[in-house]
């Protein structure tokens, strides 16, 4: 019985006088003898029910109360006057002069004012009131943007920073369990390494905020946690999070508040499939088996609540809860943002079905190379449509890629649904993901939606848009001033901001050209979007042989050839003069006003207009195995690895351990990977034999746009170069073994195949490529080429590829003329012997590029993966931007084309060099697109 229920409550106690209370006293003293006396006797007689409130009743009715409340900010969050995330001591900070993408009214708003940034908030936006200048005083710092773009934080949606660290060591991979399909009660959280020196990189991309996921190996592999990037003064992975969804060493929640939202990671499809040995249909049954557990749990916290909340407290135990199963029975309640890693159709629709039959929301689809073909599988999710977070052009690594398409991104946002471009950082390293953006921009995607897909769309996808995302008063003071349009090709920022702390201590950025301060203009794809979908993901890519015998090109820009072991640019146009290019027969026979032979033409002959366009000498690419493998994740696609006699015997019917491969023998043509990179103007490979040991092989010169080996000019050059690779670790011998036997076989001591070609290697007529990134190892192969040079009196061709520590010996690399092929051609710390890049603006004045350059190494730039082949032209012109007017565009255009050749022994003559003709602009420009290739060689002119 409830105490009130007895007492009087007609006048309160304190306020009775004392001789009625010792009256009352007496009176209850003796009602409560009677009481015990008779109680046992009414029981007896008069059985009745009890309700037993537990000690935890008012915790346990707060829980109830709270169960399916959706996660949302407190209602009094934009009232904030400072930042959860505020470092005492940072200084207020006003911006002025800026031109800000705020990220409102769709992407389309843009301002032309100031920021005041105060208390890890931006405190005002637009004009600033002198007044509120003069408050601050002398503790302001004024920041002059001089009509710079400034933006939100980049937000990426799909990293892996902390949890698959750089440098890779084996104590620093955290991001798959393998003990089990369905783990998620896993934390992505306690695996997060602070030290991961891709940190300080992706801040200088302009990253600020990452959703940390565990990896893709489990269905459910675990919960994922939003961090700010910047470092702490705890220097704590809790110090980083953003709004965790819990308490967390000291970060407290108010449990009368409404949740945070949580993060789950889901996969589907052929990651699980191949860690558990099982198929889709094992997959989605234990989906189904965890959720089902998740549902059970609910469906008894909510019967347990019903009777809780009524009073009914009788036969009630504990409230019905399983840490190992609570966050999926949050997913089931709303309050858990699914991030579900996932590629083709048919586990599409299985995710669908899953969200539909267990009622639960899908944030975003990822990866999701088949998303664009099906719109309408993704509007049928339960709750509402998922965003779709996807790569600009990275596609065909693995079967479930196969369809991707560069087109993606505007399709899905024709189709209503949001756009998000990710890294999959370390995947894509995260320092770029707005080129993301701007590769999705260039296919066709909004401009707005572009910059907003790595911004405001991640952080409303992510659940954090009331605070990040946008710059708007009240928000984070998560900034990026950018010495470009973001959406320009090499945009770099001037500065970072993250919680209004700046990031970058000394920046170093280059002038780029004014036109680069607007939004570029681009090329139409529509045709090429259509085809995408009429051929479901595989449209034809080879290009229109043109049948007639002539082709004219009419409003040429600019002309570039090959001349003199270089690129010369051998006609700019002036106000209102284009040139005309003649080609007859697959060769060009007249550039400039050509107006005796195109009025002797007439109809005979087939007309382009470039538009202002260009002729270039076509790109060249190495460093990948393209042509030797059409998809990386199937070996039934792929020439395979060479056998290494350094690690096995060889068979004797090879040769032994002295015989030769040749990548010649492998060659397969009209792989996609090939044909897109012919589309984009490279129209030579470069390929080695696959090896993961010392000796590769041979490597062959290939034409990316013939059909077949036996056509004319598709083979360009049988053997260009023999390669070795000399690296730490893995199964590999130490390097000292494998510098031991590249001595011996240069002095002489091989036999057979292996004698021939290093004979041709120490005479020069052959050149050594040598794969090698760790400059300790480099240092070596100089004082070996010093050696055998000095015995034999002949110059050896020497040529490191990979080399991301080149730039530590470019003196002695200009001085010994050994060559250097960067690969990739921005660096990234990805093992310990990559880790001391020189990583270029912001954080350098140089890049490896321009301090090569500047100690007179003949520098190429190569891809280490076929799908980015595509991109050269692109990385040769950011290679040029970042070194400013040190490298012209002629300069550029050989970074891709005769260095690389040169680099590899490949010798062409200018005359028979294919040219390729873009549409609206040179070869590196954004604002151009591919059109046609002149193949000498081949003897044709190929219209794309």
């Amino acid at each position: 019985m409830d105490k009130a229920d007895i007492l009087p409550t007609t006048v309160p106690a304190h306020r009775r006088p004392h001789s009625h209370r010792r009256a009352w006293n007496a009176f209850l003293i003796s009602l409560l003898v009677l009481t015990l006396v008779r109680l046992p006797f009414h029981w007896k007689l008069h059985p009745r029910k009890t309700s037993h409130v537990p000690l935890h009743a008012a915790e346990t009715l707060q829980k109830c109360r709270m169960l399916d409340v959706l996660p949302a900010p407190p209602s009094d969050f934009n009232a904030r006057t400072e930042s959860d995330r505020f470092v005492e001591g940072t200084p207020p900070t006003l911006i002025r002069n800026a031109t800000i993408w705020t990220g409102r009214s769709n992407g389309l708003e843009i301002l032309h004012g100031d920021i005041l940034l105060d208390k890890g908030l931006i405190k005002a936006v637009g004009r600033v009131k002198e007044s509120l200048v003069q408050w601050y005083g002398d503790d302001l710092v004024h920041i002059d943007a001089q009509g710079s773009w400034v933006s939100p934080g980049i937000v990426d949606l799909h990293s892996h920073l902390g949890v698959l660290s750089a440098p890779a060591l084996s104590g620093a991979n955290d991001g798959n369990s393998r003990k089990g399909p369905v783990l998620p009660w896993l934390r992505s959280l306690d695996a997060l390494n602070t030290r991961d020196d891709a940190f300080k990189l992706s801040i200088s991309g302009g990253v600020t905020t990452a959703l940390v996921l565990p990896g893709s190996a489990n269905a459910i592999g675990g919960q994922a946690f939003p961090i700010k990037l910047r470092p702490t003064k705890e220097r704590s992975p809790t110090s980083m999070l953003l709004e965790p969804p819990y308490s967390i060493n000291g970060s407290e929640v108010d449990p009368s508040l409404p949740p945070r939202w949580r993060h789950l990671k889901q996969a589907c499809g052929e990651n699980p499939d191949r860690v558990y040995s099982g198929t889709r249909m094992d997959t989605m049954w234990a989906f189904r088996q965890g959720y089902e557990k998740a549902r059970q749990i609910k469906n008894a916290q909510d019967a347990y609540c019903s009777k809780a909340l009524a009073g009914a407290w009788d036969g009630l135990a504990e409230f019905p809860e399983d840490l190992q199963w609570e966050a999926l029975v949050d997913v089931l309640r709303g309050r858990v943002k699914i991030q579900n890693h996932c590629y083709e159709t048919v586990d599409l629709e299985d995710i669908v079905r899953l969200s539909n039959e267990f009622k639960f929301p899908i944030a975003a689809f990822h990866h999701a190379h088949e998303t664009y073909l099906v719109p309408g599988t993704l509007k049928s999710a339960y709750g509402h449509p998922p965003a779709v977070a996807i790569f600009a052009t990275n596609a065909r690594y693995k079967r479930e890629s196969y369809r991707g398409s560069e087109f993606t991104p505007r399709i899905l946002a024709d189709e209503g649904l949001q756009v998000v471009m990710k890294s999959d950082h370390p995947v894509l390293n995260s320092r770029y993901l707005l080129y993301e953006a701007q590769q999705a921009h260039y296919y066709g995607l909004k401009a707005n939606l572009a910059l907003a897909a790595v911004t405001s769309t991640p952080a409303t996808v992510m659940g954090e848009d009331h605070r990040i995302g946008f710059v708007k008063e009240g928000y984070d003071a998560d900034l990026v001033i950018w010495d470009s349009h973001p959406l320009a090709l090499g945009a770099t920022p001037k500065q970072v901001y993250i919680d209004g702390i700046a990031q970058i201590s000394s920046p170093h950025t280059t002038p780029k050209p004014s036109s680069f301060q607007y939004l570029p203009a681009t090329p139409n794809f529509d045709e090429e979007a259509k085809k995408a979908l009429e051929y479901e993901g595989l449209p034809p890519l080879q290009g229109e042989r043109v049948e007639e015998e002539v082709v004219v090109f009419t409003n040429v820009g600019s002309v570039y050839v090959k001349r003199e072991g270089g690129v010369r640019q051998v006609f700019l146009a002036s106000t209102g003069e284009r040139a005309v290019v003649v080609v007859r027969g697959g060769e060009v026979v007249c550039t400039g006003a050509c107006r005796s032979q195109v009025q002797s033409l007439k109809e005979k002959a087939k007309f382009v207009d470039l538009q202002g366009g260009a002729i270039s000498p076509g790109l060249t690419a190495y460093g990948s195995p393209l042509a030797l493998q059409e998809i990386q994740g199937e070996v039934s696609t792929q020439d395979g690895y060479v056998l290494d006699p350094l690690r096995v015997e060889l068979p004797k019917i090879l040769g032994g351990d002295f015989s030769v491969v040749q990548a010649i023998d492998g060659l397969q043509y009209a792989t996609r990977d090939a044909l897109i990179a012919y589309r984009a103007g490279v129209t030579t490979g470069v390929s080695a034999p696959k090896s993961a040991g010392f000796l590769s092989g041979l490597s062959v010169a290939f034409s990316t746009g013939a059909g077949h080996k036996l056509e004319q000019g598709a083979v360009v050059q049988d053997v260009a170069a023999l390669h070795v690779s000399i690296r730490h670790g893995g199964a590999a011998p130490s390097v000292s073994t494998q510098i031991a036997a590249l001595r011996k076989l240069l002095k002489g001591e091989g036999k057979g195949e292996l004698e021939h070609w290093f004979k041709r290697v120490v005479s020069g007529k052959t050149t050594l490529v040598v794969n090698v990134q760790n400059a300790d190892i480099m240092a070596t192969l100089i004082r070996l080429k010093k050696e055998v040079e000095a015995e034999t009196g002949h110059a050896i061709k020497l040529t490191f590829a990979g080399a991301t520590e080149a730039h530590l010996l470019a003196k002695e690399i200009g001085e010994m003329g050994v060559g250097v092929l960067l690969s990739p051609a921005r660096p990234y710390p990805a093992v310990w012997e990559e880790r001391r890049i020189l990583p270029g603006p912001p954080l350098t004045q140089d890049s490896s590029v321009s301090l090569l350059l500047a100690h007179n190494v003949t520098v190429g730039l190569g891809v280490p993966e076929n799908w980015a082949a595509r991109n050269i032209r692109f990385d040769a012109a950011w290679a040029a931007l970042e070194a400013g007017s040190e490298i012209s565009k002629s300069e550029a255009i050989a970074l891709a084309s005769v260095n690389v050749e040169q680099l590899l022994g490949v010798a062409i003559s200018p005359a028979q060099s294919d040219l390729v003709a873009t549409s609206g602009g040179d070869l590196l420009d954004f604002s151009s697109k591919v059109v046609g290739v002149i193949s000498p060689r081949r003897g044709v002119v190929d219209l794309l």
